[in-house]
């Protein structure tokens, strides 16, 4: 049996918990303003000034539009709730409520006028006053000035409901988003606490999934909806772990394992992990759906929580295809092709590439495997890990080619094997894993007949 040689397996190892807590999405407001002229032409207004007010806290941003009369203005979080005040010389001033992120486009035609600019404090009196969309109509309009301003005032009207709906639920995603990642950070300090409180730990992240799933109800189609799946699948994640680790702890299973039971005590833990990876990847594919902001800031912030869904998604098939369900190997390298693509960090890029290869060993997909520790020891050619898991696999693929009746390609895999693992004994400090890489490479040389290969020394150069 291969098995035998190989490092202990999983199920008698805890696995370790790492949460990811993604942030909350910024969003933009757009819109464009244009100015009713003598002829009853309409033109754009070029540098018309915009007021972002946040009513409710304290705050303003200022924006001009462009020579086109459009405005943008990005980096706003979308619980906020606001209003935009538009002034331009010789117009009369406007203003409407808007909130951020949405798909809107918020339209100002401004009327002749003396080019103030509103204050907060005015545009609040003129709501109390019932002038809601902006100052009141000038006298002697006109019955298509009347017919034009009543089709504005019924736009407005229409984007002032779809605001107060979207604001009720922003109003419940910022809450539950809140209230998700207090219970998660909770839960994970349940999980490393000494000695770990597993069933705390489980209660805390099942609380922060009822948390996000509240949210994501609230509105499945709002732009901070993926954040809330992230740290949904983020969650699954964590009691994945906390389940899996309580229940190879527990005296039940270690009964079932010596009887070759206990399997289906895991199912709780294996159907998180698959959870887990199917939340993560609809965080991404919305993701995908939405337009990238053009404002730097919050474009920062899209591509974070986009880097957040990726890498947790990665972590969860990890598990899936390691643990749960091995044919899924195919997505779970592109799971890691895509995380890959967007690390910047170094040490995170090396982490993962050895995961992914970890993974590949452990679903036995042997030739990926071999591929994936290639790459990883042509980057550095002293890893022990990958000197190591790189010999097993090849002992590994030097059985399968054994039993195809391939006894020369099994032969060249035994001695690359032999090769691999010898340096990783040189390298190695005393303990399990160096012990069991001798064991291989005591069973090579009694049962195969390989020894590992010295390295060739280097030509000597001749004198001139």
């Amino acid at each position: 049996m291969i098995r035998k040689y190989f490092s202990a397996p999983l199920a008698a190892a805890l696995l370790v918990l790492s949460a990811t807590v993604a942030s909350a999405q910024l969003g933009e407001i757009r819109g464009h303003v244009t100015m009713k002229q003598a002829d009853g032409t309409t033109t754009p207004v070029a540098g018309a000034q915009i007021d972002i007010f946040r009513t409710d806290m304290t705050g303003k941003w200022e924006v001009k539009s462009d020579k086109k009369g459009v405005f943008i203005y990005a980096g706003l979080q979308y619980v906020g709730k606001y209003i935009l005040a538009v002034s331009a010389p010789g117009a009369r001033p406007d203003f409407q409520p808007a909130l951020a992120g949405r798909d809107v486009d918020y339209a100002f035609d401004l009327q002749p006028g003396d080019g103030r600019r509103l204050t907060l404090a005015e545009i609040q009196a003129l709501n109390k006053g019932g002038g809601a969309n902006g100052p009141a109509a000038p006298s002697g309009e006109s019955s298509a000035d009347k017919a034009k301003r009543a089709e504005l005032e019924a736009k407005n009207k229409e984007i002032i409901e779809s605001n107060k709906k979207a604001e009720e639920s922003n109003k419940v995603l910022s809450e539950k988003f809140t209230q998700g990642n207090a219970s998660l950070t909770a839960g994970e300090k349940a999980n490393s606490s000494q000695p770990p409180n597993y069933a705390e730990a489980e209660r805390l992240f099942t609380e922060a999934i009822t948390h996000y799933d509240e949210g994501i109800s609230a509105d499945p189609t709002h732009p901070g909806a993926p954040t809330l799946m992230t740290n949904k699948a983020q969650a699954y994640l964590d009691r994945a772990v906390s389940r899996y680790n309580k229940t190879i702890t527990s005296e039940e299973y270690k009964s079932a394992i010596k009887t070759g039971g206990g399997g289906a005590l895991l199912d709780p833990a294996k159907k998180d992990w698959k959870d887990s990876a199917e939340t993560a990847n609809k965080a991404i594919e919305l993701l995908k759906g939405q337009t990238a902001p053009t404002d730097a800031g919050a474009l920062q912030n899209f591509n974070k929580n986009k880097y957040f869904a990726l890498m947790v998604r990665a972590q969860a098939m990890n598990k899936v295809v390691s643990k749960v369900d091995p044919t899924q190997v195919d997505a779970g390298v592109t799971a890691y092709t895509e995380y890959l693509a967007v690390e910047t960090d170094a040490a995170k890029k090396a982490r993962a590439q050895k995961e992914m290869a970890k993974m590949l060993f452990d679903a036995n997909s042997y030739d990926k495997a071999k591929e994936a520790y290639d790459k990883i020891l042509a980057e550095n050619p002293d890893d022990p890990d990958a000197l190591q898991n790189l010999g097993l696999v090849l002992y590994a693929l030097g059985f399968v080619k054994e039993s195809e009746g391939k006894k020369d390609e099994a032969k060249a895999n035994y001695q690359e094997a032999a090769n691999y693992l010898a340096r990783f004994v040189e390298k190695a400090p005393d303990g399990q894993l160096k012990s069991e890489a001798q064991d291989v490479l005591k069973n090579l040389k009694e049962q195969q007949n390989v020894q590992a290969e010295k390295p060739s020394a280097p030509a000597r150069r001749r004198r001139p």
